[in-house]
């Protein structure tokens, strides 16, 4: 009996041993619980306290010793002797902090989250080589690696990083290695390009070319433009120089048109029944109060924990500059030194073409070109799945570039055997543009650096001390006529191709504007005497005017009216549709929270602010409003694009018989009065639902929601709900996963000032209290005066001072 007791404890202890050694998969992914739960190496070793203590760290590769001062909001103060100390200083201490945000990052744009979670991100990794983000990589690489100080600043900084990697021991592992079970893998350069092309892919890869090619079968040319204009013409262009455009443009006149044959004879409308934004910019010291030039900067992008951003003061000879770095790439991207401020809005281009390609034969080892047979270049892409066999991929390039769908993959897609042309794949020196911005000293600085950018597109704003402010919208964009690159094209014909790129002096540019600011909050970028065609996806309709009616009534200005302005809740889509709204409503027919809900936004004043029920109420009639105007678009049995809110509000207001209003799924033919009126009762059934099961009023902080998540998939624990106002199409444009990433207001005094906040803390680590120490600040629209001083002596009283050494020889 005593054998069987004993033989029973050891099976029992082996199979525990294998059980909490070993990670599991019951449909989450569970750490080996041995070691996640040890208390000398698990997760307990991940918890921090506010204090730093100084440190003194050997690091080889350095050529002398730097010294970094942690502020007491554990921003980073650097002091380097060279350029190469300053950026593996730079990739050490960022990944410090943020490394799994890094790998994963990067694991993503690579298409290699399988790697990490198993089988089912298997077809979003093939998404992502197919669409070519490492090819886009491996190019970016390549024009780093042919300019000498562009490879030795993302040299450097990889070596940085992986002096970082390689000091870990499992217990020093940021959290989420533990519990996704992996280690960090060596850093490379093409990790750096993989993370700019990341960016790239969030912000210039949008196109509508399948969805308005579908439309020509359905609609003729007159509705299209109705529903799908280039420019909706409302408010002011990003820079307004009628007539005033001195270059000779570009033009193609001995190609023929890249549009499609189905566009010259559209079959008339059938009478039947169908159904990522920023702000910038820059006040001339005629407007402010210190006579000095004041620039802001709020990139609205994915709100994330960590955050997108990290700010970093980087200082050595011939540089000192301060602002957001995007953890995995060298320098500042959104900053200031101490003589210049500059900041990015995304420019809105369509970067983005689909070839239709003819194929020799099911091999799809020849494609036609010009009538001759060229050759396809076949890449076998190795995917490692974790807990399952590798998955191999064969995707085709051609000369255009890559092909997503085909029978491999997707073969249902209406994309299959389309060629994919992205100005990303090209190679391109972004870095060198960055590296040149953090040493600029005056405009002329600002533009040559600039010549050096091509992707994504920009909307760089600019303001010195010397007094001028400036606005450039940078990025490599094709030369089009009207209607070009609006369409699925046909690869078999070369002239459909990009002919020629906008040259950089010929790009939409102003400097110190007689109305005494620069702005840009993606709208339409040139008033209509630009020479060049431009189209986008969409562009901003409502920020733009809210931001110039207020700058341009502003005199006196303080850096606290900016920040104020970047915080404004004013909902000027609201105040426009509205009352339009309201008079469609038979008011006789409402019941008493219909009535209730009318008394609400009949009396509310626009303001998204928190404690807005009209703004819940608003919100709630317009979610029930689009779909339901646009039920054809949604039940059409191929994709189409919707049209934007703007087009919509206009439509509602000026063509209230249109087609469009009348419901599918009732047999009444509806115009805008009914339809509008079925969706203030939809609206209204929704917020009565939501405060039966929230228990409360619907106050538009709570109802909206915002909430700011883990980057694994917003794991509860380490993500957060926030009181916060506004909205999207509000210039405080904080929706409820998307919003202002980054606010940064700079004054170009003789001594340079700088305010800014981000959502989140410098810190990735879920177990410190630097992890989101900013949140609150950020939501009450409170920002931090950033500690911005030439002289390292005067950051001896600081949170710690780590001291990096070079090995000895």
């Amino acid at each position: 009996m005593k054998v069987l007791k004993v033989g029973v404890a050891l099976v029992i202890t082996g199979a525990l041993i294998y059980g909490l050694n070993r990670g599991w998969n019951f449909g989450s992914p569970i750490p080996p619980l041995g070691k996640f739960l040890d208390p000398f190496g698990g997760f307990w070793q991940n918890a921090e306290g506010l204090a730093r203590p100084d440190e003194t760290l050997l690091l080889s590769g350095l050529k002398e010793e730097v010294v970094i001062h942690y502020d007491s909001l554990l921003i980073p103060h650097v002091f380097a002797k060279n350029d190469a100390d300053l950026y593996l200083a730079q990739g050490y201490l960022t990944a410090r902090e943020r490394l799994f945000q890094m790998e994963l990052q990067t694991h993503a744009a690579a298409g290699r989250i399988s790697e990490l979670l198993g089988a089912s991100a298997l077809d979003y990794d093939r998404t992502q080589r197919r669409r070519g983000m490492v090819f886009a990589a491996e190019n970016a690489v390549k024009a780093m690696e042919a300019d000498p100080v562009a490879q030795a600043m993302v040299s450097s900084y990889t070596k940085g990083i992986n002096q970082y990697i390689e000091s870990l021991r499992y217990k020093d592992l940021p959290l989420e290695y533990k519990l996704l079970d992996f280690e960090p893998e060596p850093w490379t350069n093409l990790k750096c390009g993989l993370l700019l092309k990341n960016m790239a892919l969030t912000l210039n890869s949008g196109d509508k070319d399948l969805e308005l090619t579908n439309a020509l079968q359905f609609y003729d040319k007159a509705m299209i433009d109705l529903l799908w204009p280039d420019d909706e013409r409302v408010g002011d262009p990003i820079v307004d120089r009628a007539g005033n455009w001195n270059f000779i443009p570009v033009t193609l006149d001995s190609v023929p048109l890249a549009l499609p044959d189905e566009l010259v004879s559209v079959p008339p409308l059938e009478k039947t029944t169908h159904g990522v934004g920023s702000n910038n910019w820059a006040v001339a010291g005629s407007k402010t109060h210190s006579g000095a030039p004041l620039l802001c900067n709020d990139p609205h992008l994915n709100l994330t924990l960590p955050s997108i951003w990290y700010v970093i003061h980087l200082q050595a000879p011939g540089v000192n500059v301060m602002g957001a770095s995007l953890p995995g790439a060298p320098a500042v991207i959104s900053g200031f030194n101490d003589s210049i401020a500059w900041g990015v809005t995304n420019a809105q281009r369509d970067l983005v073409d689909w070839y239709k390609v003819e194929f020799k034969d099911n091999t799809l080892s020849e494609y036609k070109s010009d009538d001759q047979w060229r050759p396809a270049r076949k890449v076998v892409e190795k995917f490692k799945v974790k807990g399952s066999a590798p998955v191999y991929d064969t995707i085709t390039f051609t000369h255009h570039g890559p092909v997503m769908y085909d029978n491999r993959f997707q073969q249902d897609n209406e994309l299959k055997h389309y060629a994919l042309r992205w100005v990303a794949h090209d190679p391109s020196e972004e870095i060198i543009t960055f590296y040149k911005l953090n040493r600029s000293r005056n405009h002329g600085d600002y533009m040559e650096a600039l010549d050096h950018y091509a992707s994504p597109a920009q909307n760089f704003v600019f303001a010195s001390t010397s007094g001028d402010i400036a606005m450039r919208i940078q990025g490599k964009f094709p030369v089009r006529r009207k209607e070009e690159g609006k369409y699925l094209l046909d690869g078999t014909r070369t002239s459909t191709e990009w002919q020629a790129f906008i040259p950089n002096e010929h790009n939409v540019m102003d400097k110190n504007p007689v109305r005494g600011f620069v702005s840009s909050a993606n709208q339409y970028p040139a008033d209509s005497t630009y020479p060049y065609y431009i189209n986008a996806t969409s562009y901003e309709a409502y920020r733009n005017r809210r931001i110039n009616k207020l700058l341009t009534e502003m005199s006196d200005i303080t850096p606290r009216d900016l920040m104020e302005l970047q915080f404004d809740n004013y909902n000027l889509k609201a105040a426009e549709s509205l009352p339009a709204f309201l008079s469609y409503l038979d008011t006789t027919q409402l019941n008493q929270a219909q009535a209730s809900a009318y008394k609400i936004l009949k009396a509310w004043n626009y303001e998204n602010d928190v404690d807005s029920e009209g703004a819940s109420y608003y919100e709630a009639w317009w979610d029930a409003l689009f779909p339901l105007v646009w039920d054809e678009i949604r039940e059409a049995k191929v994709i189409l694009d919707y049209p934007t809110t703007y087009t919509t509000i206009k439509l509602l207001k000026e063509h209230p018989d249109l087609v469009f209003f009348d419901v599918l799924a009732t047999p009444e033919k509806e115009t805008a009065r009914e339809v509008v009126q079925q969706a203030f009762v939809k609206g209204v059934e929704a917020i009565e639902t939501w405060k039966a099961e929230q228990k409360k009023e619907p106050r538009w902080a709570d109802y909206k929601d915002t909430f700011i998540g883990h980057l694994l998939q917003g794991l509860p624990a380490f993500s957060y709900h926030v009181q916060h106002g506004g909205n999207h199409d509000i210039v405080n444009a904080s929706s409820r996963r998307h919003g202002p990433s980054w606010r940064m207001v700079v004054s170009l005094e003789k001594t340079v000032r700088a305010w800014g906040v981000y959502p989140g803390g410098q810190s990735g680590n879920p177990g410190s209290p630097y992890y989101n120490n900013l949140l609150n600040t950020w939501a009450e629209g409170k920002y931090f005066e950033f500690q911005f001083r030439a002289d390292p002596a005067a950051y001896k009283s600081t949170l710690a001072t780590v001291t990096l050494k070079p090995v000895a020889p």
